[in-house]
């Protein structure tokens, strides 16, 4: 049986570590130039799904209306122990936004990978209160008791981000 190996994963950008030297944040930047720019920011939150693809499509519409903005994409992986950040932490959201890094290079759309681990939410806000811009997500279309119920990510986005919020359905 013949087997094949693994794609080899980027070499992040920056790298960042916690108190105890564990890994809790990784960024890596598309193989194309980043504007250099700082200005519009578009923030998209990825967990593998077809609603974050949507999401993805959207911002790069409207990046591309623009011309100057970065396409930031966030993965957000639950909290793993030192060894297994080590090993798994790019891997897993390198894995997670594959979708969302094809559609941007196919549409020659600039954008700079994040992957952190923590509350997803909490996550999404933090970074989009470094970053300045847009947060994009994308929601599954529950109501707003659903999402209440359901702990809808989207959901706590909108309540606890003071950056504008765009839920792309």
């Amino acid at each position: 049986m013949k087997q094949t190996a693994e794609p080899a994963l980027p070499e992040p950008t920056l790298t960042e570590r916690d108190s105890d030297g564990r890994l809790i944040g990784v960024v890596v930047d598309c193989p194309q130039p980043l504007p250099a720019a700082a200005d519009n920011a578009w923030l998209v939150a990825i967990d593998g799904s077809a609603h974050s693809l949507r999401a993805t499509a959207e911002a790069a519409r409207l990046a591309g209306l623009i011309k100057s903005g970065v396409i930031h994409l966030l993965n957000v992986q639950p909290w793993l122990g030192k060894e297994a950040a080590q090993s798994e932490l790019l891997r897993r959201g390198w894995a997670a936004t594959a979708a969302a890094r094809g559609l941007l290079d196919a549409s020659g759309s600039p954008w700079r990978l994040h992957v952190l681990m923590g509350d997803a939410a909490e996550c999404i806000v933090a970074l989009a209160s470094r970053l300045g811009g847009v947060i994009v997500i994308g929601s599954n279309g529950l109501g707003a008791t659903e999402a209440l119920l359901l702990g809808s990510v989207a959901y706590q986005v909108l309540h606890l981000s003071k950056a504008p919020v765009l839920v792309v359905r």
